[in-house]
């Protein structure tokens, strides 16, 4: 057995279902143990940031670390976007990195690079390997440090000659742990204090908040009065529709989200770090909420979702009750719109199904017109780098699979890991990928607006529209391996939808905005 054989049992013995691969040179080694061990499953995506994205997919809906496997300083550079974005969501992965032998980095090749450095800006956990008897104890260790109730990044860099070198044949000797949530009584006393003295509070949930426990619980304290309870902006896995209460996100844009917490006395934190806004705009606040009014009732990590069922119970909310209510339908013959799209897919989902939402244009409208569709689960961009929906659809697919899961996605960012078609292609999942072609950039519109430019002149024009030439999603789509259609009107959508839906394989739906 050599080093590269004794991290994959090390693996296999962790339980890691999935390994997102990218490999190279130095890399070989561990490639050759994988063959010899049938119980590893390596996934091959055609760049980094698809095996990052699809990790962290996997790790919000599976609950457990998958491994990434990319080759040196750059092929872990060009995985970064999406590990930030898998960071601010607290999912656990583990990424394995290549690096050159130990005794030739010294001489400065070409590739050579401060691999560690780079790991550090997105990782909680890093570690090369001195020896490779070590080896699969470092595995181990990277795998506790990632798979904890907080969720986080750990990277474990290997030198090419330690995963070639013979070792003893002998198991890891350090154990998983897996995670425990715990919640603090005395925090729920002393909110539990706030809401009988009459002040007016408001919540905002994060983290395992957002399962239908959690959820139900949220529902129960929203009918106290004085109290409100809003969703985090961009929560990393959501649970939605089936009856379940219809909590709004907190708004995305600074001047909305404080007039909205300004109405409460008390700003109250379950499970969600100080809201702040999402960028810097001259004379508003970078914090949502003064330190003063700021209360946290569960941390991220802590257990939010008995933290608010036992808060309820404290104060003798009400029963939970169900929500009821139609949903929307948009005109048949009416050209498609962010809000008819948002109605269309709501109306359509199975049950169960997982949504991976990346993009303002039909993120929004989908969401609000989503709390009386059938039960699904909706995971969101939580970093801001673009380029993670269909990713992270990807390894939501794996997560479970014959499941379906829909990516409705912006077309600028989708083109950031367009290559993810290829995967999903290759594993032949159930995965319906939804492009909103405006051929623009809308968010950057937005901004420029908001900045002050009401009319946008041809050098804005330039650097935000998409249209010359404009992308043939049709054709890329099946360049990769997957069917695609193109539709402009309700009626189109509906029935492209539902075909695609009950196909149970990779599908694309240009929708033409």
């Amino acid at each position: 057995m050599n080093g590269a054989e004794l991290l994959i049992q090390a693996a296999v013995d962790a339980d890691i279902e999935y390994c997102f691969a990218n490999p190279g040179t130095t890399e070989m080694p561990l490639v050759a143990a994988m063959e010899g061990n049938k119980q590893f499953r390596p996934v091959l995506s055609l760049f980094e940031g698809v095996c990052t994205g699809a990790a962290d997919g996997y790790g919000r809906v599976a609950g457990r670390p998958a491994m990434t496997l990319t080759h040196l300083g750059p092929g872990f550079a060009n995985g970064m976007a999406n590990l930030h974005n898998a960071r601010r969501a607290n999912s656990p992965i583990v990424n394995v990195v290549g690096d050159h032998a130990s005794w030739h980095v010294n001489f400065d090749p070409p590739l050579a690079s401060d691999i560690e450095g780079m790991a550090r800006t997105v990782s909680k956990f890093v570690r090369t390997s001195r020896t490779a008897d070590a080896i699969g104890n470092d595995f181990i260790d990277a795998v506790n440090a990632a798979w904890q109730p907080s969720g986080a990044i750990a990277t474990l860099i290997l030198p090419m000659d330690l995963q070639a070198k013979a070792v003893q044949q002998q198991p890891a000797q350090s154990v998983i742990r897996p995670p425990h949530r715990q919640f603090q009584s005395h925090r729920i006393e002393a909110v539990a204090r706030m809401i009988k003295d009459g002040k007016r509070l408001v919540f905002i949930v994060g983290d395992n908040g957002l399962t239908e426990t959690g959820l139900k619980a949220a529902g129960r304290l929203s009918q106290l009065d004085g109290v409100k309870l809003y969703a985090e902006t961009f929560p990393r896995l959501s649970y939605r529709g089936g009856g379940l209460p219809d909590l709004d996100r907190l708004p995305y844009f600074p001047e909305k989200a404080i007039e909205v917490l300004n109405q409460y006395d008390v700003v109250v934190c379950a499970g969600v770090v100080e809201p702040i806004s999402y960028f810097g705009y001259e004379g508003i606040p970078s914090r949502l909420a003064e330190a003063s009014r700021l209360v946290t009732l569960a941390e991220v990590g802590d257990d939010v979702e008995k933290t608010l069922e036992a808060l309820a119970d404290s104060v003798s909310a009400p029963a939970f009750q169900q929500l009821t209510g139609p949903l929307p339908l948009p005109a048949n013959e009416q050209a498609l719109s962010p809000a008819s799209v948002g109605q269309i897919l709501s109306a359509s989902l199975p049950d169960d199904c997982i949504v991976s939402v990346e993009g303002g244009t039909c993120g929004y409208p989908f969401f609000t017109a989503s709390a009386n569709a059938k039960k699904h689960r909706v995971m969101t961009n939580t970093g801001g780098a673009i380029g993670q929906g269909i990713p992270a659809g990807f390894g939501a697919a794996l997560a479970e699979p014959g499941n379906t899961v829909i990516c409705l996605q912006s077309d600028g960012s989708a083109q950031y890991t367009i290559q993810a078609l290829w995967s999903i292609a290759r594993s032949q999942l159930p995965v319906v990928i939804l492009i909103a072609a405006n051929h623009r950039y809308g968010i950057l519109q937005n901004e420029l607006r908001r900045y002050g430019i009401p009319e946008l002149g041809p050098q804005s024009q330039a650097l935000t529209e998409l249209d010359n030439p404009k992308i043939d999603w049709l054709q890329l789509s099946q360049s990769y391996g997957v069917a695609a259609e193109r539709v402009e009107t309700n009626a189109n959508l509906a029935v492209a939808l539902e075909r695609a839906i009950a196909a149970k394989e990779p599908r694309l739906i240009e929708m033409c905005l």
